[in-house]
């Protein structure tokens, strides 16, 4: 049977119809590069979402989003704490490197891809100051993470202030950020306060080919627009990037899709029972399935991706299909 039901990917899911219309009505003469009317107004739209100044540049992808924003915070011969599963770490094809000039990513443990002061501490603490090793400067946590599981303000705050204290910038890497914001229920800026750079996801929520790169610390847009020249990511036509971005916080479209996904992977983890490998707070599920069960689900014609030998992991997107969804709860159910 055809794959018809789709959970591989949120990247997978179908650009939404008013992002469509955006780009349309985007399609007219315009100054190129980031001097047309809608780049224009990036930092104002933005800084009214997060109550706060800040600088916004589009680009294209994520990666470039991450890595545009780590080169602006960390010199050649620096250093990067993030998570061991970090998506910087495991998914970005040496792009940190390559967009740094060869800054080092120091690996930090912590449950559910999560980052806390102890575990950034653990890094750091035993680097000595000296010019045989490699310095830390900067973090870099994923709100959600790459296990899906989010960041309470609560928590953040602990680790802000932990990396204020210690003199390091906060990236932070929100290629789900929509989803940890409506899991949450808090402003924008609680899901993200003390970020120097926040990658604000648009692809995985509904966009189709633009990210937000947002600067709270407006100083370091400056290098960072020569960067992005340089890296190849400053589109002539950058209208059609900002009227992604500004489409999707228009009437909280980015909030409502993401609320669309977090239901759809509520309403397949509240089947789930003792599968789960991780609380379920955003759009993806990561269950126990034997190679067996795996291959009953894809008979039934559902599409995933396997994780490691005896899981799988399952993602929704905005306009999962509730049909879809409610036949996978009941296949999961009767595995």
């Amino acid at each position: 049977m055809h794959h018809a039901m789709q959970f591989l990917s949120d990247n997978a899911a179908a650009v939404h119809p008013r992002i469509w219309a955006a780009l349309q009505a985007a399609d007219a003469p315009a100054p190129p590069y980031d001097n047309d009317a809608l780049s224009q107004q990036l930092d104002e739209a933005f800084g009214a979402l997060f109550g706060r100044p800040c600088a916004v540049l589009w680009v294209a992808t994520g990666t470039a989003a991450n890595c545009l924003a780590l080169a602006t915070l960390v010199p050649p011969h620096g250093g990067v704490v993030c998570h061991r599963e970090a998506h910087i770490e495991m998914d970005e094809g040496g792009a940190p490197g390559f967009y740094t000039h060869g800054a080092k990513l120091l690996l930090a443990d912590g449950e559910g891809a999560k980052l806390t002061p102890a575990s950034i501490a653990a890094v750091l603490d035993p680097i000595r100051p000296d010019v045989h090793r490699v310095q830390p400067h900067a973090v870099s946590i994923t709100q959600a993470s790459e296990y899906g599981r989010v960041y309470t303000p609560a928590e953040l705050a602990e680790v802000a202030a932990f990396t204020a204290a210690r003199g390091l910038p906060l990236h932070v890497d929100g290629a789900r950020f929509a989803n940890a914001v409506a899991y949450l229920g808090c402003t924008p800026w609680e899901a993200c306060a003390g970020a120097a750079a926040l990658s604000f996801g648009c692809v995985k929520n509904g966009g189709m080919s633009a990210e937000g790169l947002v600067f709270f610390d407006e100083s370091l847009a400056d290098v960072a627009r020569y960067r992005r020249k340089r890296a190849g990511h400053l589109q002539s036509k950058g209208r059609f990037l900002a009227a992604q971005l500004l489409a999707m916080l228009e009437g909280d479209l980015w909030l409502e899709n993401a609320r669309a996904a977090n239901a759809a992977a509520q309403e397949i983890a509240s089947v789930a029972g003792d599968r789960l490998l991780h609380p379920v707070q955003a759009n993806e599920i990561f269950l126990n399935l034997s190679e067996a069960e795996r291959a009953a689900l894809r008979a039934q014609g559902f599409s995933f991706y396997d994780w490691g030998d005896g899981a799988a992991r399952l993602v929704t997107a905005w306009n999962s299909d509730p049909a879809h969804v409610a036949a996978l709860a009941r296949a999961i159910a009767s595995l």
